[in-house]
């Protein structure tokens, strides 16, 4: 099978790590520290637009964002990264990875500065100009998925490629720690040079009017590292696997590989003619054969991105809230709004730097070790298992001496979510499939994340209310509480360890060897290879 493989790619596959490797990891991965600095650091913020918009006199705590306001703010991005993965991955099938990069990270710009812009007359018109150039910020976000993951899993050396696509993926952590920090030194200084006294105070007077600058500041920085890869993305050269086996281009493939790897490889005019001619490898997405080879791997790694998504991101986006429930972030009526920010961006921050950077990269460090399928099944078992700790004996971590303990455990299942399948389900999906349908088959994948990030973002705000209606947020139905809803995240994970299964390992395998296209007479056999190395 490998003897059959064209030069030009086992020129790849068998290459040392060089320094077109670590340049490509920072122009993809700086993409991705955007992604997560804009999708996250609206949770630093919600509280503050809710103080500065939602206010009502006499209200004996600080002003909130209405529920559908507030789920909309938190969802839309999510929204429109689903949209952009669906899009993006499907084009960069049809023009090459190359020629869509460009266009993603020119939206995530624009829109990252018009978030900060948003304007309006009413609370709800500067809201929903919010959301809309939010959406649009997601739109460009969802595009960086598929193809970040395409370029450097066909890119790679099949020895190193797993931790080269997981340390594109690891720049999310640097991501969302930059956020919090620059919150925090953000608030620091607008709380320094604009004090003013604790809601319980003086209500009014506990929002500045400087503070609506705060907010769009920190969204609007999100446009700098975007900006700044922009021209290195432009130079890149389109991949020798699209180029050769989508765009049937060998004198090309030859070329810009020659001068990424240095040495001198020949065109294979007849074999790439001969591959094109191959009616075994002509089969289409979602055909008869394409379900028959790659329908469980696709439903596995879908499935195993939407669990995980309901899981992270519901903790993540709303990690605000469970500090405050156990009092690591102090009642809201005892600070002033900036204040407010700069104690939720703290708490963030202390997690990420902790357990969620620390997880990204012991995943780079060991996924080519491990392999994929430990990693992620290791992951979601304890996952699981925390978060059983965590729920089953609630009452216990909420009493203050046992909140440190909270969040060690807390920051455990954020560790082993990244040293496991939030880092997995990134990779895999850019190693199985066709490279006709790689892009597309990541982007659908990644898109059934998004589907559970929603479920986690909107769902969470409802379930984790009190079920106390006296207790519960203004304007919020009664829900199960935190301690139910963290056993429904413990038993969200379980479902991860059972889908995990019908995940391939892709260790050390060519891409070519694990979605057939080496192989002259591969009738269902890519799909009984791929599952016989995982267990």
């Amino acid at each position: 099978m490998a003897g059959d493989q064209l030069d030009v790619l086992n020129a790849l596959d068998v290459a040392k790590t060089q320094w077109y490797h670590f340049t490509a990891i920072i122009i993809a991965g700086m993409g991705f520290f955007t992604d997560a600095y804009d999708l996250f650091c609206i949770s630093l913020v919600t509280k503050l637009l809710g103080r500065i918009y939602y206010h009502v006199d006499g209200e004996s705590k600080p002003g909130n964002l209405p529920p559908n306001v507030s789920a909309a703010v938190n969802g839309v991005a999510f929204v429109g990264t689903l949209t952009g993965q669906l899009f993006f991955g499907w084009l960069g099938d049809k023009l090459g990875r190359k020629k869509v990069y460009g266009m993603t990270l020119a939206v995530m710009v624009v829109c990252s500065i018009a978030s900060g812009l948003s304007f309006g007359s009413t609370p709800n018109s500067v809201m929903t100009t919010l959301c809309f150039f939010r959406f649009w910020l997601g739109f460009g976000i969802g595009g960086d998925y598929p193809l970040s993951a395409t370029i450097m899993s066909e890119y790679a050396n099949k020895k190193t490629r797993g931790a080269f696509i997981a340390a594109v993926f690891a720049m999310q952590g640097f991501g969302i720690l930059t956020g919090g920090i620059f919150a925090i030194i953000v608030s620091a200084v607008f709380d320094a040079q604009f004090p003013a006294p604790p809601y319980k105070v003086d209500a009014l007077a506990s929002t500045v009017p400087q503070a609506d600058y705060v907010w769009r500041i920190i969204l609007m920085v999100g446009a700098v590292p975007a900006a700044m890869t922009y021209y290195s993305r432009s130079k890149m050269p389109e991949t020798a696997r699209y180029t050769a086996l989508v765009a049937k281009d060998a004198e090309l493939a030859a070329s810009n590989m020659s001068k990424v790897l240095q040495v001198e490889i020949e065109a294979e005019h007849e074999r790439v003619e001969e591959i094109g001619r191959d009616r075994s490898k002509s089969f289409g997405l979602f055909s008869k054969e394409f379900m028959k080879r790659h329908g469980l791997h696709l439903l596995g790694t879908s499935s195993t991105w939407f669990l995980l998504d309901i899981a992270f991101y519901s903790q993540n986006l709303f990690q605000k809230d469970i500090f405050s429930a156990i009092g690591w972030i102090p009642p809201a009526q005892t600070m002033n709004a900036i204040q407010e920010v700069f104690k939720i961006a703290r708490a963030q921050t202390l997690i990420a730097l902790c357990s969620t950077v620390p997880g990204y990269w012991f995943t780079v460090a060991f996924i080519d070790i491990m392999g994929r399928f430990a990693i992620q099944m290791m992951g979601f078992f304890f996952m699981t298992v925390f978060m059983f700790a965590l729920a089953i004996p609630y009452d216990h971590w909420t009493h203050k001496e046992n909140r440190i303990g909270f969040v060690v455990m807390y920051s455990l299942t954020f560790f082993f979510a990244n040293f496991g399948p939030n880092a997995t389900t990134f990779v895999v999906p850019a190693e199985i499939f066709p490279a006709r349908f790689r892009s597309t088959c990541h982007g659908i994948s990644a898109a059934s994340g998004k589907l559970g990030a929603m479920v986690g973002a909107f769902g969470f705000l409802y379930l984790a209310q009190s079920p106390d209606k006296n207790k519960t947020e203004h304007g919020y139905p009664p829900g199960i509480g935190v301690k139910n809803s963290l056993i429904v995240l413990g038993v969200v994970n379980l479902l991860g360890m059972f889908f995990t299964l019908l995940v391939p390992e892709s260790k050390g395998r060519s891409l070519e060897e694990m979605c057939g296209e080496n192989e002259e007479n591969d009738e269902g056999s890519s799909f009984s290879n791929n599952r016989n190395s995982t267990v």
